[in-house]
């Protein structure tokens, strides 16, 4: 038999994490778009390849920790703490790296330089992924 009022609460639920999950997701897209040296936006219009799969290996190895999150936490308070500690650790990975190995990121990336897109890319999923098994403990 359905049980109608289980399906209402738990669809309730769904939704709240759903859409916290999603403004999340957003507002590191935003912050990390800040924190980059070069315009994502304005280079992916152009047709560079490797600013999108610098910025969609970001986003993904962002998403890893939300979906461990929301698995793994009991409330939504808590998924938020564990959604931004997700979203600082993936920027101070961004800038480590722009830092000491790849110092000349921005520019490799403004050339469509690919190797430059699939290591920052690469980066950010490795990172995303320890991220979000650390989520389980």
């Amino acid at each position: 038999m359905f049980d109608l009022q289980g399906f209402v609460a738990s669809a309730a639920a769904f939704l709240v994490a759903f859409l916290a999950a999603g403004l999340f997701t957003a507002a590191f897209k935003v912050i990390y778009q800040w924190v980059t040296p070069y315009d994502e936006a304005k280079l992916i219009r152009e047709g560079n390849v490797a600013a999108a799969l610098a910025l969609g290996g970001a986003l993904i190895g962002y998403v890893l920790p939300l979906a461990s999150a929301l698995s793994h936490t009991v409330s939504l308070l808590e998924f938020c703490a564990w959604a931004a500690l997700a979203g600082v650790i993936q920027i101070a990975a961004f800038t480590l790296i722009r830092m000491t190995v790849m110092k000349d990121v921005s520019a490799r990336i403004e050339r469509g330089e690919l190797a430059a897109g699939v290591y920052l890319s690469s980066i950010s999923l490795a990172v995303g992924l320890i991220n979000a098994a650390c989520m389980t403990s």
